[in-house]
């Protein structure tokens, strides 16, 4: 019975081990959308997309977590607006966006789409 209860409690550690020891692949990859998110974006848009940043309140960014900002937006709005960047004036103030699509790969565009997507309540 003892080896019994001393095979089980080596089974739990090794596995809960392997869990820690190597990740999965969907938690580097929104590792790698973050650190994308907090070098290209989170200036204007927040960390927390909210757009309470110096340059957010200035331009009048949208809150990307409320239900009305996200009403309408499709991943390939997201990811043109990723891609081609916006200029538009919009509730009196200037929004300019600039397109990212010779800075970022495929790949990253994707990981932000999934990103803003992400900031839905």
């Amino acid at each position: 019975m003892r080896t019994h209860a001393a095979w089980m409690m080596a089974a739990a550690f090794a596995a809960a081990l392997s869990f820690a020891v190597a990740p999965s692949t969907a938690s580097a990859a929104d590792k790698k959308a973050e650190r994308t998110w907090k070098a290209k974006c989170s200036s204007c848009h927040g960390i927390d997309g909210k757009g309470k940043t110096e340059m957010g309140t200035k331009m009048g960014i949208g809150d990307m977590t409320t239900a009305e900002f996200q009403k309408d937006l499709t991943d390939a709005k997201i990811k043109a607006t990723i891609e081609n960047g916006i200029t538009r004036e919009k509730n009196g103030k200037k929004q300019e966006m600039t397109s990212f699509k010779d800075d970022l790969s495929p790949e990253e565009i994707s990981a932000l789409v999934g990103w803003v997507k992400a900031f839905k309540k």
